[in-house]
């Protein structure tokens, strides 16, 4: 007698095996539904469903888009594309000249307006946070984009991270985005309000660090984690007002903060990352259990869902693997450091 017709006589025998055997069975059908309801809905946001159309969030209608970390790599790319679908901009930034140069050539370029406001997110200054809220108010505002951040130099232990290195994280990361955040957000609700727009958006910019518990980048990957919570709950309270917020999750992008120059299937470069979150705003693509999160760009999509389906991102054997690669990174960082202090 098989294993199989084993259990059916033990089934037909004791009324508790058959009804375990049921639950089990019900269980795996429960779950191989939901994995496949999950996979199609990865697909189709991913390669089907058309790209956003952003008539509702006012473009071509006079709205302005803030975006914060303007002037280089991801914001700037944001800027570009948002001023492509016919937003207005304000652009906040470190450096003066370049915010100069990119509003003359988005003016000329995209004829739109452009203001700009350059300050040290790194400095938390009240007067920066009203600043902002100066050069907003008055402006039909309907869309932010908290893009601006900053991670470790190089991966490094928690107990050996420079105090003034995990202040800069905590206040550019956390603390300036919220304020950022409650100095425009009100901007977006009136103008939503005063009907300039359908909605209104906000999005804000994660990572697989915060997705991931990533040892020798702590500071890095609990701030950005904070932004996953603090995101997903602000979604639940402007939801009402018909505003949008999303936190965009992305792997590794060449930019200066990555230090990556390369592209490859899994390093898209700022422009192709840009357009597909941008065409995906609303759907979740990879980030399949998180509410008002979306993993747009496919690899990464991918990516994180089999890391959801398999071991879980909190899994030892994750945190392990993460761990062991970013130690790699952190030899051959100080190596290269060693190298040019010996030149």
């Amino acid at each position: 007698m098989t294993f199989v017709e084993q259990l059916q006589a033990l089934a037909a025998e004791n009324k508790c095996v058959n009804a375990t055997l049921w639950c089990v069975f019900g269980f795996g059908v429960l779950k191989l539904t939901t994995l496949a309801l999950r996979s199609l809905a990865l697909v189709a946001d991913l390669f089907l469903l058309p790209s956003v159309n952003y008539a509702k969030y006012g473009a071509k209608k006079g709205t302005y888009c803030v975006v914060t970390g303007a002037s280089d790599g991801i914001g700037k790319e944001y800027a570009r594309q948002m001023a492509q679908r016919g937003f207005n901009l304000v652009l906040v930034s470190r450096t003066l000249s370049k915010l100069e140069a990119l509003k003359a050539e988005f003016e000329q370029q995209y004829k739109v307006s452009v203001e700009v406001l350059a300050m040290d997110i790194a400095k938390d200054d009240a007067e920066n946070y009203s600043r902002i809220r100066e050069l907003c108010n008055g402006l039909p505002v309907s869309v932010l984009i908290n893009n601006v951040g900053q991670s470790h130099s190089i991966p490094v232990p928690f107990l050996k991270t420079d105090e003034t290195e995990l202040r800069d994280i905590i206040t550019i990361n956390n603390t300036a985005t919220l304020l950022i955040t409650q100095a425009v957000a009100p901007i977006i609700k009136d103008t939503v309000s005063e009907k300039k727009c359908a909605r209104g958006l906000i999005l804000t910019m994660g990572s697989f660090g915060g997705l991931i518990p990533t040892p020798l980048l702590a500071t890095y990957s609990g701030s950005k984690a904070f932004l996953q919570n603090w995101s997903t709950a602000l979604a639940g309270e402007l939801a009402q007002d018909n505003i949008d917020v999303e936190l965009v999750l992305s792997y590794l992008v060449t930019s200066a903060m990555s230090k990556i120059r390369r592209t490859s299937a899994l390093i898209p470069n700022p422009k192709q990352f840009v357009a597909a979150t941008l065409a995906s705003v609303g759907r979740r693509c990879g980030a399949q259990e998180r509410y008002a999160t979306t993993t747009p760009y496919w690899s990464h999509a991918l990516y994180e869902f089999i890391i959801d389906e398999t071991f879980g991102v909190y899994s030892k054997i994750v945190n392990t693997i993460n761990h062991s690669f970013h130690k790699s990174i952190r030899i051959r960082a100080l190596k290269k450091a060693a190298r040019k202090a010996q030149q």
